[in-house]
C-alpha cells in the first residue's frame, strides 16, 4: 500500500509539471492586458510588450534585481544638495565634467577659498564638501564656482532646495535654509476625495485681487476657503519649481527641488499645504520634467561645461518650439534626478500627487509637432521616445510606491493608448489623463457653429470620448485659453459687453446668451465625466480679463496677473450667479454616490430639435441647446418612478429666466408597450437654451 501510494504521489508530480508546461505556453500566448482591453491593438502587441519589458529591466536594473526598492534609489535628494548634519554641514553635486567645484557665498565674500573647495568623490562623478557648524548659517547665499577643461562659471547647484532673487540686481542665488523652528505638518495623514476628484487649478501668484505676486500664505487665508466653499477636492497648483522668468507661467524651470521664492519661504508653502487637508483639499503640483530652462547661470543648462549633462546631445537637445532643453531619460543620473524629484516633494512638502506636463513633447521624437495621429499605427511607428515612456511608466510605479493614495495625471494631447492603464496590463500607470479634447472642441464650436447649428449628438460623443480602460480629467477650458493670444469661453460668448451690460437689470441679448451657454457647457461636459473634472481659477464665475504677465509691452504691470474676486463678491453683477451655479452643479454631482463611476446611460437625442438627454445613477440630465425653440411637454422614457428637480440652469437665482416651475415633482406616465422594460414617458416643458437635472425619488 505504502509502495502505491509513493507511485501515485510521483505520477501526480509528473502530471502537474506537465499541466503546469502546458499553462506556461497558454500563458505565453495570452493577451497582455492593454490588446486583451483593445482587440485593435494586437497587430502592435509585440510593441506594447517591448515597452513593459524596458520599464521591468530598467526597475530591475535600478533596484538590483529587487534587493532594494524603487523608493530607495530615488533618494537623491537625501544625499546631494546642502544638508545640515548632527555636527556640521556636507554638501555634494553630480558634475562629472568639473575639474574643481568652491561653494562661494555670503560666508566668504563670495571668493574661492581652501576652506569652500569640494573634494571629487573617487570613481564617480560626485563631489563633496564638509563644513563645520559655524561654517556657515541660515539665510546664507550662495553658488557653486566651477571650473572644467576651458571654462569656469557661476552656477546655482542642481539639487538645492531654496533659491533667492536680489529684488534690485534680479540675480537669483540658492540661500541656506535651516531655520531656528521648521514646519511641523499637524495633518499626519491625508487621503484625497477622488468620488470624484473635482479639480481647482491655480497660481499662487495671480490668486489675489491686488496686481502684485501674491503669497502662499495669502493664498492659504484667501483662496482656499473659496475652493472649499464652491465644493472642490483638489487644488492643481501652477508655477511651484523655480523659474527665471514669472511670465512662464512656471513652465521654463531652473531648480527642480527649490519651491519659488515669489510666493515666500519652504514653511509658509508646507503650511499651506497642511491647511488644504485640514479642509479636505488635495494638493496637485503641476510638476515640469518635459523640458527645462536654457539658463546656464540659474538653471542645468550648461552645469559643468557639458551642456550634454542633463539633456540630450546633437539635434535632440533643445525643444524647437519651447526655446528649451530636453532631458536625456536614457541616463540613469537624470533618471535619478527626476525620480529623486517626484519623491521630494511627495515626502518633504506632501504633495498628493502630481499632473505631469508636456507628456506628448516627451513620448514622441518630434514632441508630437505637426502629428496628427489619425490611426493607432502613428503610436507605434518607431517615433516614440523609449526612454521617455520608461521613465513615465518608472515615475508612475515609485510615486504609487511612496504613496498609494497619490494622484498621476498625463496632459496628453495625441491619445497613446495605455497611457492611464494600469502597469500590469501594458499601461503606463497614470491614474488619469487630461481630455485634451473637450476644450479644442468648446472653442471650435463656439467660434464656427451658428447656435441654431449646434449638434447634441457632436456634443455627447465628445464629452464622452476615451478609452473604457483609462480615467480622464474633464475640463471645458484650459488655462491657455486665458493666457495673452486666446480667449475664455466667457470671453468668446461676451466679449467687451462684459464690460459694459454685467451689471443685473442691465443685461443685453448677448449676455444672457453667454450667461446660459457658458452654464450648460460646464453642465454636459461634467456630467458626462468618467473621473474627474477641472476648473481653471476664475472661470468658475466667467472672470472677465485675460492673464497677461508683466512683461515690457505692458510696462512691466500686474493689471492683468490676478483673479478679481471682487466681481463674484458684488451681488450686483452677474458674475456671482455663474459662481452660484458653479457650486450648486457640483454639489448635484457629489450627491450621487460615485458619480464618476456611474454609466453614462443615454436616453434620447435629437439634433433636428437640439434636444440631449442622458442619465447617470439616479440623476437625469436634459438640456436644450436650440435658442429659438422652446418644447413643452417634452418625452423621455425612464425608470418609472417619480423625480425632482435638483438643478436648472434658466432658474432666476442663477441669472436665467425662471420659466419652468421646479418646485412640482414629475411623475411618470404610464405606457403599456414599455411596462416589461418598467420604463414610462417623463414629460418636462424645456425652455430654449437651458439644461435641467432632476432626480429619480
Amino acid at each position: 500500500m505504502t509502495t502505491n501510494k509513493t507511485t501515485k504521489s510521483k505520477a501526480g508530480a509528473k502530471t502537474a509539471v506537465k499541466r503546469t508546461t502546458r499553462k506556461s505556453v497558454k500563458q505565453e500566448n495570452k493577451h497582455i492586458g492593454l490588446v486583451k482591453n483593445d482587440s485593435w491593438l494586437e497587430p502592435y502587441e509585440d510593441a506594447i510588450r517591448g515597452r513593459h519589458e524596458h520599464a521591468l529591466w530598467k526597475i530591475a536594473q535600478l533596484t538590483r534585481n529587487g534587493k532594494k526598492t524603487l523608493s530607495d534609489f530615488a533618494s537623491g535628494h537625501l544625499y546631494f544638495g546642502l544638508h545640515k548634519l548632527a555636527k556640521g554641514w556636507v554638501f555634494r553635486e553630480w558634475a562629472p565634467n568639473a575639474t574643481e567645484i568652491y561653494l562661494i557665498g555670503d560666508f566668504n565674500n563670495w571668493q574661492e577659498s581652501p576652506k569652500y573647495k569640494c573634494k571629487r568623490i573617487e570613481g564617480t562623478g560626485n563631489w563633496e564638501l564638509k563644513l563645520s557648524e559655524k561654517a556657515i548659517k541660515h539665510g546664507d547665499l550662495y553658488k557653486m564656482k566651477v571650473k572644467w577643461n576651458g571654462g569656469e562659471g557661476e552656477r546655482i547647484p542642481a539639487w538645492c532646495q531654496r533659491v533667492v532673487q536680489d529684488e534690485q540686481t534680479k540675480i537669483f542665488s540658492a540661500q541656506v535654509w535651516n531655520p531656528e523652528h521648521p514646519y511641523v505638518f499637524k495633518k499626519k495623514t491625508f487621503k484625497p476625495d477622488i468620488s470624484p476628484l473635482l479639480i481647482y487649478e491655480c497660481h499662487i501668484g495671480m490668486g489675489q485681487d491686488a496686481e502684485k505676486v501674491g503669497s502662499y500664505r495669502e493664498f492659504q487665508e484667501n483662496v482656499l476657503p473659496r475652493v472649499k466653499k464652491d465644493g472642490y477636492n483638489a487644488i492643481q497648483v501652477m508655477a511651484i519649481q523655480e523659474h527665471p522668468y514669472y511670465g512662464s507661467f512656471g513652465y521654463h524651470v531652473s531648480s527642480f527641488f527649490a519651491p519659488s521664492s515669489r510666493f515666500g519661504t519652504p514653511d509658509e508653502l508646507k503650511e499651506m499645504i497642511d491647511t488644504a487637508h485640514k479642509m479636505g483639499i488635495a494638493v496637485i503640483i503641476d510638476v515640469v520634467h518635459s523640458h527645462a530652462v536654457k539658463n546656464e547661470v540659474e538653471g542645468l543648462g550648461n552645469l559643468a561645461g557639458d551642456p550634454n549633462q542633463y539633456f540630450y546631445p546633437g539635434e535632440r537637445h533643445e525643444h524647437p518650439a519651447w526655446d528649451s532643453l530636453c532631458f536625456d531619460y536614457g541616463k540613469d543620473d537624470v533618471l535619478h534626478f527626476l525620480l529623486s524629484n517626484c519623491k521630494y516633494w511627495l515626502e518633504e512638502y506632501h504633495f498628493d500627487g502630481f499632473r505631469f506636463d508636456g507628456v506628448t513633447s516627451m513620448l514622441y521624437y518630434s514632441h508630437g509637432l505637426g502629428e496628427a495621429f489619425t490611426g493607432y499605427g502613428d503610436y507605434f511607428n518607431g517615433h516614440e521616445d523609449d526612454n521617455a515612456i520608461c521613465y513615465l511608466t518608472l515615475a508612475n510605479k515609485l510615486i504609487h510606491e511612496v504613496n498609494p493614495k497619490a494622484i498621476t495625471i498625463a496632459e496628453e494631447v495625441s491619445g497613446m493608448p495605455g497611457l492611464a492603464a494600469r502597469f500590469e496590463d501594458g499601461g503606463y500607470g497614470f491614474d488619469y489623463r487630461m481630455a485634451m479634447n473637450i476644450p479644442d472642441y468648446w472653442i471650435k464650436t463656439i467660434k464656427e457653429v451658428r447656435d441654431e447649428d449646434v449638434n447634441v449628438c457632436s456634443i455627447f460623443w465628445e464629452v464622452k470620448n476615451r478609452r473604457p480602460d483609462e480615467k480622464t480629467i474633464s475640463y471645458c477650458e484650459s488655462h491657455d485659453q486665458a493666457l495673452v493670444g486666446d480667449k475664455t469661453i466667457i470671453f468668446r460668448l461676451i466679449d467687451a459687453d462684459m464690460y459694459w451690460h454685467f451689471k443685473k437689470g442691465d443685461e443685453n441679448e448677448i449676455v444672457r446668451r453667454g450667461i446660459a451657454l457658458h452654464k450648460m457647457i460646464r453642465l454636459v461636459t461634467l456630467g458626462a465625466i468618467n473621473g474627474g473634472y477641472l476648473n481653471f481659477m476664475g472661470n468658475e464665475f466667467g472672470h472677465p480679463e485675460w492673464i497677461d504677465f508683466p512683461r515690457e509691452g505692458n510696462g512691466w504691470s500686474y493689471k492683468y496677473a490676478r483673479r478679481q474676486w471682487n466681481l463674484v463678491d458684488n451681488k450686483e453683477l452677474c458674475y456671482h450667479w455663474l459662481g452660484d451655479f458653479d457650486r450648486r452643479m457640483l454639489e448635484v454631482v457629489k450627491s450621487q454616490r460615485n458619480f464618476q463611476n456611474t454609466p453614462v446611460t443615454e436616453i434620447w437625442h435629437n439634433d433636428g430639435d437640439q434636444v440631449l438627454c442622458f442619465m447617470r445613477g439616479d440623476l437625469v440630465f436634459v438640456f436644450n441647446f436650440s435658442p429659438t425653440h422652446s418644447y413643452t411637454d417634452y418625452g423621455f422614457l425612464v425608470p418609472t418612478g417619480s423625480y425632482e428637480v435638483v438643478l436648472n440652469t434658466d432658474a432666476k437665482e442663477f441669472g436665467g429666466n425662471g420659466f419652468a416651475n421646479d418646485t412640482m415633482t414629475h411623475m411618470t406616465n404610464y405606457d403599456e408597450l414599455y411596462v416589461k422594460d418598467r420604463k414610462e414617458w417623463l414629460k418636462l416643458y424645456l425652455p430654449a437654451r437651458s439644461a435641467v437635472v432632476l432626480r429619480k425619488l
